[in-house]
């Protein structure tokens, strides 16, 4: 009997190290089939084959129920642990609770160009006003970046904080100006 089979039945037994050791013997088969499960995933997945693998550790070890004859009965098990967590994953995603009626969009794509009306103007005042009771920081890197022109550097020199923490802002802002603008304008 190969060192995984004698694991998987000391799991069984329920001997408390047993999985600990097995998991190391087991770990790469592992990541290969979840490399390969996902390589078919569209771009933008934000399930990462690690985390695949530690769902589906989780679910096997956790059953309690499962018995099984080899390590190779044992990978068969974890690919299908995989496909139904993938499955159960994408039908969540679905939902309209989890945004399934929304399309991604790239914070880059979106651009928040220049107000062409007065009133495309008033309603970005509104929203940047909210943004600063919300996020002051936030508010003024808005200020700096759109009304300004300032580059990412130079808004983070101006405040006194780093290009990481602009960035961060920044697309954040963008997003939370964008949902505003377009329920202003839904009105």
């Amino acid at each position: 009997m190969s060192e995984a089979t004698q694991l998987l039945e000391a799991v069984e037994r329920g001997e408390p190290h047993a999985a600990e050791e097995l998991l190391p013997l087991v770990y790469d088969e592992l990541r290969r089939l979840a490399n390969s499960r996902m390589a078919s995933e569209k771009p933008g997945q934000t399930l990462q084959p690690t985390a695949l693998v530690h769902e589906a550790w989780l679910k096997l070890m956790g059953s309690g129920r499962e018995r099984w004859q080899d390590s190779r009965h044992f990978i068969a098990a974890a690919a299908e642990a995989m496909r139904r967590i993938m499955v159960d994953r994408a039908r969540r995603k679905a939902t309209g609770k989890h945004g399934g009626q929304h399309q991604r969009v790239e914070l880059e794509a979106v651009d928040l160009a220049p107000p062409t009306t007065d009133e495309n103007l008033l309603l970005l005042d509104e929203a940047l006003k909210r943004l600063t009771e919300h996020d002051a920081q936030t508010a003024e890197i808005v200020k700096l970046r759109y009304f300004v022109g300032l580059t990412t550097s130079e808004s983070a020199d101006a405040l006194g904080i780093s290009v990481a923490s602009v960035k961060r802002q920044w697309a954040y802002a963008r997003a939370w100006l964008f949902r505003q603008l377009r329920s202003g304008s839904d009105r």
